[in-house]
């Protein structure tokens, strides 16, 4: 397929923007730190973004990519199929960390390159803001972390305490930039 890349702004990223959007997941396992080592768990559950809460997000989205965030999304014309966000604030003792807030692909267009694409444009931008990894507080599911693991990502060096207690079933990972 031939999607469009492009940098969110207020004329092609909206407050319903993600109406259309089907963030779901089915989850049997997780990993988990047990005994400080990771385990997949059997952890069955369903994720799904209500239309209420694709509302929300859109509107967050909006709000931070005007102040704080840059945002990037894949487009099939006009409808948004995923979108990646970065925060513009680096952190970090030992590296200077730039976190990457957002990463979703509307569910019909996995596994496609669509994120591959919007992460290393995620990263181009952590670069241009002056950072060296890319912090990423990541859903531990099976499935998510396999992909982060395919896009390169590692355990992170230094843990955001903060990131880490506001999801404390996230595995904290990182991106050498």
């Amino acid at each position: 397929m031939n999607y469009q890349y492009r940098r969110l702004d207020k004329n092609n990223f909206t407050g319903h923007s993600l109406d259309d959007f089907v963030r779901h997941q089915t989850v049997t396992e997780c990993w988990r730190k047990i005994n400080d080592d990771w385990r997949l768990v059997p952890t069955v559950f369903e994720e799904n973004w209500s239309p209420e809460q694709c509302r929300e997000i859109a509107e967050d989205v909006v709000r931070h990519i005007s102040l704080d965030r840059t945002g990037f999304g894949a487009f099939d014309g006009e409808r948004i199929i995923g979108f990646a966000t970065v925060s513009h604030r680096i952190f970090g003792l030992t590296a200077r960390y730039v976190q990457l807030v957002c990463f979703q692909i509307s569910e019909e267009y996995r596994r496609q390159g669509i994120g591959r694409k919007l992460f290393s444009m995620a990263c181009e931008e952590a670069r241009r803001l002056g950072g060296d990894k890319l912090y990423i507080s990541a859903h531990s599911s099976k499935e998510s972390q396999a992909a982060y693991r395919a896009l390169g990502c590692t355990p992170a060096e230094e843990v955001n305490e903060g990131l880490a207690a506001a999801e404390p079933f996230d595995v904290q990972m990182e991106y050498r930039l």
